[in-house]
């Protein structure tokens, strides 16, 4: 039975980790993969832990968390995903307490992970100038933020991020990071950098090279270093039906150039 211990956002995974979110209240949903069903009455009985049969489907059941939550968030704007995220996060320096900017929102993939990792005294500030792409990501984090253990303090600016730069001074005075994520980055560089901390940094998610070479000039110009200018390249591997593993047959390639700066102390006066 459940008790009031219990969560009530939970997971059900199938075994290739494919994953269903389902708010354990009453009232008959409709999921998209399981059917319609009343999620209260369904897991009446059962624990974290404990394998369940819906449908045709044999699934565990599992704590709602990120990988779940990525497996079903509703998507309109192409996302960050895994591997550009996680490395922007790690190179970066983002953790617990951390003060971030990410400009565009869209659909919240990168939102969704820098959440994971800041903690609640963190503060992500997320930047969206189209509203329909707002509301989808809206979406996606406050349903996040139910079943998270710990969540940032954060906030959706619906504008351009060029005009971001003094809402973001009233509710953080200075940033650690900032993510540009954006057809032109280059063009808010100067605005975006100002908010920056001396020892933060600063990157700029860019698909092409052409757009790579204008963020590297733009922010050598404002005074910052770039510390990384590459690409992530994923490839998975599978298991050979004669045995062995071998290179999959569909590797991710390209996905975007990631440009990451640092700011730096001014030039001491002599």
């Amino acid at each position: 039975m459940t008790t009031d211990q219990t969560p009530n956002w939970v997971a059900l995974r199938e075994d290739d980790g494919r994953a269903y979110l389902l708010n354990r209240v009453p009232g008959e949903l409709k999921v998209k993969g399981l059917g319609r069903f009343d999620a209260a009455q369904l897991l009446e009985g059962y624990s974290i832990g404990d394998r369940i049969t819906v449908g045709q489907k044999s699934l565990t059941i599992v704590d709602a968390a990120l990988p779940e939550a990525r497996r079903n968030m509703q998507r309109r704007a192409q996302t960050i995903g895994i591997k550009d995220s996680g490395f922007l996060i790690s190179w970066m320096g983002i953790g617990v307490g951390s003060r971030v900017l990410e400009g565009g929102h869209g659909s919240a993939g990168l939102a969704m992970h820098l959440a994971n990792v800041m903690g609640s005294k963190g503060c992500l500030i997320s930047v969206e100038v189209r509203p329909e792409h707002a509301a989808v990501g809206r979406n996606n984090m406050e349903r996040m933020a139910e079943f998270a253990p710990e969540f940032p303090d954060w906030h959706l600016l619906e504008m351009g991020l060029s005009e971001a730069a003094g809402e973001v001074a009233g509710i953080c005075e200075q940033l650690d990071a900032a993510i540009i994520d954006m057809a032109e980055p280059w063009t808010v560089v100067p605005e975006i950098a100002a908010t920056v901390k001396t020892g933060g940094r600063l990157a700029c998610y860019c698909p092409t090279t052409a757009q790579l070479e204008k963020s590297w000039n733009a922010v050598e110009e404002e005074g910052l270093v770039v510390e990384f200018a590459g690409e992530m390249i994923e490839r998975r591997w599978s298991k050979a039906a004669k045995g062995g593993v071998r290179p999959g047959n569909q590797p991710m390639g390209h996905t975007a150039f990631l440009l990451i700066a640092g700011k730096i102390a001014s030039s001491e006066e002599e």
